[in-house]
């Protein structure tokens, strides 16, 4: 089987698992091919998502690994049987491959758990909204690339119509104006449209809270099929920066969960941010 040219980072987390497994057996990569019965070289790659793997393979690593861990397997398994190209693929080389890496995550996650304190999330953004920040940006991106990149973010959207998305949004990112008044109010509106579909929670920070130091955590659990296969997206203006290593993941669940306690209600949550449309 040829060498991937270009490696998503779906491929290179399911690399990721196995090496984990091998290590976690005490083995090298020497080691596993020989048991095996394959090319150290193959080892490799695999674990850097440079080639597939079947699903004979992953089951027989597993045994090799000793992981007895059923249902762990099984997603691993599911992982490495993808072979339906997702919509984002068709935007290869349009724009740049985080943007994708991005829409597959979210596709492919169970649920979604966000913490925005600067921007509104890309999944609540209204058309105007978008455009509004990437026309600002220091970037001097052209109309087209505008218009591509807009298209591609209100596209993502279409994953709320399958996944549990529980968001939590400070007040500061309400606040800010990308544009005018008009678009604030519309995109705070929107917010609220949302906020009352079935499968979104949402919950807001105010700037009246006492003790809250987690103003500059912003991130996206991705949460897998299994607790295992979790994902943290961190965001930040050189782009985001994807952790699945296990005392990364519980570290960064331990501080979501320190968000949405502290966060108002659902419905109080709502109601603050109409009143706050109200006065925008």
């Amino acid at each position: 089987m040829p060498a991937r040219s270009i490696v998503t980072a779906r491929q290179q987390r399911l690399g990721a698992e196995l090496r984990k497994l091998r290590e976690r057996a005490g083995l090298t990569a020497r080691e596993a091919a020989q048991a095996a019965g394959i090319a150290e070289s193959k080892i490799s790659m695999t674990e850097a998502g440079r080639v597939g793997v079947s699903e004979e393979r992953v089951r027989y690593l597993a045994s090799q690994y000793a992981c007895d861990d059923t249902e762990y397997v099984d997603a691993l398994v599911a992982m490495a049987n993808e072979r339906v190209r997702g919509w984002w693929a068709e935007c290869r080389g349009q724009l740049p491959p985080s943007f994708l890496d991005l829409a597959e995550l979210e596709h492919h996650a169970a649920r979604l758990r966000s913490f925005e304190s600067v921007h509104i999330p890309g999944l609540l953004q209204t058309e105007e909204q978008v455009r509004a920040m990437y026309a600002a940006s220091v970037s001097g991106f052209s109309e087209e690339q505008v218009d591509a990149r807009t298209e591609f973010r209100l596209r993502r959207q279409g994953v709320l119509d399958k996944v549990r998305y529980e968001v939590v949004i400070h007040e500061a990112a309400l606040r800010v104006r990308v544009a005018d008044r008009k678009v604030a109010r519309r995109q705070l509106l929107h917010i609220v449209e949302q906020s009352e579909r079935a499968q979104v929670t949402l919950r807001v920070v105010p700037f009246d809270l006492d003790g809250f130091t987690r103003i500059g955590n912003a991130m996206l659990i991705a949460g897998g099929p299994v607790e295992q296969l979790d994902t943290v997206l961190l965001d930040s203006a050189h782009g985001g920066t994807f952790l699945d290593a296990e005392a990364q993941l519980s570290r960064y669940r331990r501080v979501i969960d320190d968000v949405e306690r502290a966060a108002l209600g659902v419905v109080e949550s709502r109601d603050f941010v109409h009143r706050l449309a109200q006065h925008t």
